[in-house]
Parts: C-alpha cells; structure tokens; sequence
C-alpha cells in the first residue's frame, strides 16, 4: 500500500513539539543557529528539522504518471541493483527511472517559459561572477573532499545525457572565445513516466537509483554488475592495491568517455572496489559455505555502509566544521549517547536522538522516498576542484605538474599508467581544495569538453542553466521557503564594488531574479563552513532522509541482516582505515586517526 501522496505532514504534531520547533525556527531568525552556545544550537537544529520534514518534503507522485509492473522478487536481505524493493510496501520507491521529489511545494516549482531559462544569459553570469582568475583555496580540506563528493554524485543521482539535437541555444556576446556559437546545452530527456498530453508541475527521472548503495561502484543494472564481477568468491575484477580495470574493447563499459569522469572519480570507485573484496575475504572465512552471489550481496550492503558513515561522520564534519555540526553529524550515526556507549551496549531503545539513525524504526515522514531536484542544486560544488595539480610520489619520485584536462576522460588513462593508486591519493591528500565562492570555478570546466559526443561545455553556464530548467526558486524565495530571510540588495552579498555592479546589471537590478547558485556561492556562511548556511537547510532535511528511509539503515541494520562480522567491520571503518588496508605505503603520511579528508602533513 502506497503512503499517503501529500507534501505537508502532520509529523510530531504534538503541541509540545509544536511549541519547541517554532521557538527553534524564532531563535535561529534572530541569532543565527551558529551564534547559540552548543547545547542551545543541537537543540534548534533538531527544531529545523521536524519544521523542514513537516513542511519541506513534498511528492512529485501525484503528478499523472503511467503504471508500472510489480518488479520480480529477489532476496529481501540483499540490495537490488536497480533499487527496488527496498520498501516491500512500495517496490518502485526510489528505484533507478523513477522521480525526483521536491523540497518546495509543487506550487512553488518555476514553470515559466523558456526564454526566462536564458535570462539573464548563464553564460554571461558564469563569465562576470565565476571565472577564477586567481585559486582561493579552502585550507581546511583536501582535494579527496571534491573527490569523494562526485563518488557520492554518481551514487546518488543523475538526470542523464540529454538531447543536444533539442538542446538550448544559448547566445554569446561579441568578445566570448567560446569556441561554438551559439552555445548547445542538451535539454534534459523528458520524464518518460508522463501519460502523453500532461501537463503542469514539471517533473524528471532519477536515471541512478534515490538509495545510498554505492551504485558508483556496482552500477544500477544486473549487467553493469556482471562487468565487474569475477564471479569468485563474490569479488570484483580488480588486483590489490590497484585500479579498476578500464577496458579498451568495449565502449559500453569504457567509463572514461562518460561525462564527469576524472581522476578523482576512479580513485574513489577503486578504493572501495578493493574494500568490497576484503570484505568478501572476511566473510567467507566466517561462512565458508556461501555462494559467490551470498558474499557478494552482504559485502554490497557492507560496503554501502561503510561509505555512509564515512560521508555522515568524517566528510561532513570536514567541509562543515563547526563545533555544533561536527557534534551532530556524530550524533545522526550514534545519536547523544555517543560511539563509545553504543559499543558496548549497542542501541538504548528506539530513538534516533539518542542512539542514532542506523537502527531505528524506518520513516518516510508521510512522503515517499526520493531524492530531490533541490538537492540536486545544492550539491552543484564544482568549485571545489583546482585547475593544477601535483603529482607526488610517496616513494619521493619527481613531481610532475597537471591540469585538470589531463586528468579527465580518457586522458586519465595515461595518468593511471604513471602513478600508483598510493600516490594518487598522496597527491589530492596533501592539496587543497578550492573554496565554494564567487570567481572560484574550474577553468577546466568553464572550458570543456564531453568525452561522448565531443561538444564543447561551460559547466558552470550548464549548472545554472539546468537548476532553472528543474524549476528550483531562485535565491530569494527558496530562501523564504525554508523560512528564512531575503536578501534585500545586492551589497548584502558582496564587500567587493565590481562584484556588486556585476550583480546589478546582470539581474536587472532586481534582486528578486538571481540566481540560487550564485546566491548560495555568494552568501556569508556560518564558522568553518566550505558551503552556505541556505545549502545547509536541504542538507540538515535529507542527510538524515536518506537514511531514515532506507530500511537497510533501519531496521534491517542489525546483524541479522549485516552478521556479526559485518557490523564490527562497519563500526571500526573510517576513511583512513580504509586507505590504510589497501595502501599500507601512506602510513608515513596519514596517521590512523586521523580525519583523512583534512589537508595531510
């Protein structure tokens, strides 16, 4: 039976809870959360949040959409590769194919017509206010940070290729050495979902799965997982210490001509193909008598854990360090009890709050599981990623300088050929990442283009012009939609008198106009932040969703399910953990305890 279609919940409705979100929502108005004493601001977070999960989750399944069969069964105990089944109640729910939700309400959506999608012009926009002209780097956090945030991209969610033949037409002004005129952007596929002749609230498919399960590794088909198995002890194809294999003879599985390839992608996806494997090794010691398929399901859901930890206790904190965050992110695996109670006694009843998220009851607080276009916009983070790059050798090998286009595509190749995966990881750990500002994105992807059809991109014109397309609200009012003030002017964004003129111009003068991401870049954000305390709101809401609704991080998350051994590799696994399994030769320059996702040595 399909839960109740509604965006606005009657979640915690009591008038206790009423009372406490609503003095949560004033305190943080006035003061800012960040400005409150540590046990005051845990306490108004946790207000924003019943008041984001009772106003801010709205479905996108009321919208027409066309039946669909019941999906096979499979193992209940095992992730499906295309993401079915995990709510026995609702199969499809956060299958790969299946829709993005909202975290406005439907009504919000902009709908307006396709010229406002061009105006004011994003490639212009990318030009005045994003291009670097100079690196600003973000010195608390390395390069691994914008790394593991595409691993989590690519696991998380997709809309696809798109159509460049239907593609936007985007014009460029007399002086701009784009190299085709005017600029294509692929329009993105409509939702094939839709009964022929709907219309209304504009709506798009997740072409990856909505779950947490690691589908940058094992792919959202039965296919793509036969591709990388060795059908042998439920390991993947990959040797010790090195890089998934990249094949030469088949395209479809030549993962270097899929746009968003790099370096920093096939680190990651190799990191935790060699985690898997080990993981494989561990269980069958335990249960010699499994089958191939066995180790490889329960070494999956293993494995998609331990990258759900590792982003909700050691990547968050890093990009978002503040005392009172830090604590949280803690407290959304652990809960108030802490990771020391937990391992001795394990869980102290049912509640979130005190014994954390893994392990207690499954909640999709009245909505049904997705992912949301908002979301999606708030993790649009390219700045992140430098242009340069070093490459270092732990064995104290000659550095050799890089951009960017040597590391994506199928440029990469050669880059894998000439380093160690020990020294690849050496290399983005003892580097900075950029800082999520103004003038702050990539020349290489202001520049760049896709590997699979050869067309040039700015991905910075793409990014806005594709947050518009989705109907996100522009700054001002997805602000006020999460309850928090708008900006009046222009000079509340910038100390800079050339950035602000940029703004007055670009927009009309009209505040009201600009756009989300350039807001969000611009905005000053809370004390050790890397991203803006607006992103936060959608972060506070689905970082504690995505596992809340995910009954394998609920009430399947137990050793039933994972056995014994498998939590015990989950609760001792941390990044540097996992670096220093499989690439014992950075020990010299990691210390295991280490957050590994903080700029090294």
């Amino acid at each position: 039976m399909r839960l109740p279609s509604v965006g606005r919940v009657a979640y915690r409705s009591g008038i206790g809870w009423r009372l406490f979100d609503a003095a949560s929502t004033r305190l943080d108005r006035r003061y800012g959360w960040d400005r409150l004493p540590r046990p005051v601001a845990l306490g108004v977070l946790i207000g924003l949040r019943n008041e984001l999960r009772r106003h801010n989750l709205h479905d996108t399944g009321i919208v027409p959409q066309l039946p669909r069969p019941v999906p096979p069964p499979g193992d209940p105990e095992a992730r499906s590769a295309d993401g079915t089944r995990n709510d026995p109640s609702d199969p499809w729910m956060g299958a790969a194919g299946t829709r993005f939700g909202r975290n406005v309400p439907l009504a919000a959506v902009d709908p307006r017509p396709e010229d406002h999608l061009l105006h004011p012009n994003p490639r212009e926009v990318s030009r005045r206010l994003l291009t670097r002209t100079e690196f600003q780097p973000a010195t608390t956090v390395n390069v691994l940070v914008a790394a593991w945030l595409q691993f989590m991209v690519k696991d998380w969610f997709s809309h696809g290729s798109g159509d460049a033949d239907a593609g936007y037409r985007v014009p460029l002004s007399a002086d701009d050495p784009f190299p085709q005129q005017p600029m294509v952007v692929p329009r993105t596929i409509p939702d094939p979902t839709r009964p022929p002749g709907t219309e209304g609230t504009p709506t798009f498919v997740n072409t990856l799965t909505h779950w947490w399960d690691l589908s940058s590794v094992y792919g959202t088909t039965e296919a793509q997982q036969q591709r990388i198995r060795t059908h042998q002890g439920g390991r993947l194809a990959i040797a010790p210490g090195s890089v998934m294999p990249l094949p030469d003879d088949d395209p479809e599985a030549d993962v270097t001509r899929v746009p968003g390839w790099w370096v920093g992608l096939g680190m990651m996806a190799s990191l935790f193909a060699l985690e898997h494997n080990a993981i494989c090794d561990g269980l069958r010691a335990e249960h010699p008598s499994w089958t191939d398929q066995q180790l490889f399901d329960k070494a999956r859901l293993i494995n998609a854990a331990v990258a759900a930890k590792i982003h909700t206790i050691e990547w968050t904190p890093a990009v978002i360090a503040h005392p009172t965050t830090e604590y949280a992110m803690r407290a959304n695996w652990f809960g108030v009890a802490g990771e020391r109670l937990h391992r001795a006694v394990g869980r102290l009843g049912r509640s979130e709050v005190v014994s954390g998220i893994p392990g207690s009851p499954t909640d999709h607080y009245g909505v049904p599981y997705s992912l949301t276009e908002e979301f999606a916009a708030v993790y649009r983070m390219h700045p992140l990623v430098p242009d340069d790059y070093l490459l270092r050798s732990v064995a104290g090998a000659p550095e050799r300088a890089v951009d960017f286009a040597e590391l994506a595509g199928p440029a990469s190749r050669a880059v894998f050929a000439e380093r160690s995966l020990a020294d690849l990881f050496y290399s983005f750990g003892t580097a900075y990442a950029g800082a999520i500002v103004l003038h702050n994105y990539p020349r290489g992807l202001q520049q760049f283009t896709r590997p699979d059809n050869g067309l040039p991109m700015d991905i910075a014109a793409v990014d806005l012009l594709r947050i518009r397309e989705f109907g996100v609200p522009r700054y001002n009012e997805f602000r006020r939609l999460l309850r928090l003030h708008p900006v009046r002017d222009f000079a509340e964004l910038s100390d800079h008198p050339q950035t602000v003129r940029d703004l007055r111009e670009l927009y009309d003068d009209d505040v009201e106009q600009l756009d989300l991401m350039i807001g969000m870049f611009a905005e000053e954000r809370p004390t050790g932040f890397a991203f803006s305390d607006t992103a936060f709101r959608i972060f506070i809401l689905m970082a504690s969703r995505r596992l809340n609704s995910d009954r394998f991080f609920t009430r399947d998350y137990d050793a039933r399910v994972y056995t014994r051994f498998g939590t015990r590799w989950i609760d001792d696994a941390t990044m540097s953990g996992v670096l220093l399994r499989h690439l014992p030769a950075l020990a010299p320059h990691l210390p295991a305890t280490s957050n590994a996702f903080k700029p090294w040595g």
